[in-house]
C-alpha cells in the first residue's frame, strides 16, 4: 500500500506533538495525513480521546493507517474495538507510554503525568484486530524495553527495536526521524 492510497491518522501522545516532532513533520509532508486533535493534551480523558480516534476513522475516505506515539499508542489500543474494522488497514505504533508505571515518567513541560493521566491504566493486553508494528527504544524513559516487548506480544504487533533512542521525540533528537519514515514505508508495503 502506498501512503497516497490511505488516510493516515496522526495520533499524538500526552502533551501533543510540537511543530518539530516527526509526527507534525509527517502530517505536513504526507498529502493524505491528518491529525486527530484532542481537546486537552495535558489532562487527557480516555473516553474523549478514543471517541476522537473513532470519529477520525469514520470520516476517512480511504483505508486508514493509524500513526500513534506515546500515550496516543495506548489510546489507539483502547479505541481499537470501537473502530470500523473494515476501514482500518493497520497501526504504526511508536514509543508506547507505559501507563501502568506513569509514576516513573519524567516531568514534561512542568506537568507531572502521574497526576494528569486518569483512566488509561491498566493498559489493554488484548490482540489488535488489524496489523500493527510497534517501534520501541531501549532507553525510553516512558516505557522500559521489556515492557514494550510485553505490549507488542500482547497486541500481536511486530516489534522493531531501535536501540537507545530515548522517547523518539524532539527531546531525544528525533524531529525529522528519517529512519522512522523508512520503517513506516516498510510497514505500508507489508499492508499490501
Amino acid at each position: 500500500m502506498r501512503a497516497a492510497d490511505a488516510d493516515i491518522l496522526i495520533i499524538p501522545g500526552w502533551s501533543g506533538s510540537e511543530e518539530d516532532h516527526w509526527q507534525s513533520r509527517w502530517q505536513r509532508s504526507l498529502k493524505t495525513a491528518r491529525r486527530v486533535e484532542q481537546e486537552d493534551w495535558y489532562e487527557p480523558d480516555l473516553s474523549a480521546w478514543t471517541e476522537r480516534i473513532r470519529v477520525g476513522v469514520e470520516e476517512a475516505q480511504r483505508p486508514v493507517v493509524l500513526v500513534a506515539h506515546s500515550l496516543g499508542v495506548v489510546a489507539t489500543v483502547y479505541a481499537a474495538p470501537l473502530l470500523n474494522r473494515a476501514k482500518v488497514a493497520g497501526a504504526f505504533l511508536v514509543a508506547p507510554a507505559d501507563v501502568d508505571h506513569a509514576d516513573r515518567w519524567p516531568v514534561t513541560q512542568g506537568y507531572d503525568a502521574c497526576t494528569a493521566i486518569h483512566g488509561f491504566a491498566p493498559a489493554p493486553l488484548t490482540p489488535l484486530p488489524f496489523p500493527a508494528m510497534l517501534v520501541a527504544s531501549a532507553n525510553d524513559p516512558y516505557c522500559e524495553s521489556e515492557r514494550a516487548k510485553t505490549l507488542a506480544k500482547a497486541w500481536g504487533a511486530t516489534l522493531v527495536e531501535t536501540g537507545a533512542c530515548g522517547h523518539l521525540n524532539v527531546n531525544s533528537g528525533h524531529g525529522p526521524w528519517p529512519e522512522g519514515l523508512l520503517k513506516f514505508g516498510v510497514f505500508m508495503k507489508e499492508l499490501g
